[in-house]
């Protein structure tokens, strides 16, 4: 799996995170973001130009794999304040009190304890700070969520520990977060199994 998954893997899920469908749910996430933006797992960079200037002072662009590091710094903007950690969300490290915004797109569905990082991550936030969020996962509907669990343990290994089966607004109020905003829809052109999408921003409790 040595070359699969240091090569060919971050290929295949930058590629995927770069289909038309999830940049366009990317725009209408991260042109939100303000002030000191703290992005799990950063990845290939493909949020970096979506975020307005004119509000973000910076970005901590978090990223444990050092392949996407890579591709990410190659497609940072000029312009754009980052700082690269190349660590998991669950061992960010990052100040208490220090982030204005945190924001994951199509990250939760690998971590591998999602709630702990998210959990974890709750102090990082000034106190008006929030979480945004546009992820994909379980899926409401029976029919889709059966092939879901038939499908995840082979998707799992070929997708860099992608899982179909994650609730993701269960997951975030697990975590102790309080979505205060979210919309849902199946993205068009992408197989229901990987493609149902919940975004939208939530606080601390």
């Amino acid at each position: 799996m040595g070359l699969y998954a240091n090569f060919i893997a971050p290929w295949l899920v930058d590629c995927a995170c770069g289909t038309k469908p999830i940049a366009y749910q990317r725009r209408k996430i991260i042109p939100r973001a303000t002030g000191v933006v703290l992005e799990i797992g950063a990845g290939g960079g493909r949020n970096f130009a979506l975020y307005d200037r004119e509000k973000v002072e910076r970005v901590i662009a978090l990223e444990p794999d050092a392949a996407m590091v890579k591709r990410g710094k190659a497609r940072a903007p000029e312009g754009l304040p980052l700082e690269w950690l190349q660590r998991g969300a669950e061992n960010a490290g990052i100040n208490d009190g220090s982030v204005d915004t945190i924001v994951t797109t199509y990250t939760l569905c690998t971590i591998p304890d999602a709630v702990s990082a998210l959990a974890a991550l709750r102090r990082s936030l000034k106190p008006d700070g929030r979480l945004l969020f546009c992820e994909h996962g379980l899926a409401p509907d029976a029919d889709v969520t059966k092939w879901q669990r038939r499908i995840e343990p082979v998707w799992r290994p070929m997708a860099g520990g992608c899982h179909l089966t994650r609730d993701v607004e269960a997951m975030i109020a697990a975590a102790g977060w309080r979505i205060d905003q979210a919309e849902r829809m199946y993205l068009p052109g992408t197989p229901h199994f990987a493609g149902y999408n919940v975004w939208g921003s939530a606080q601390p409790v």
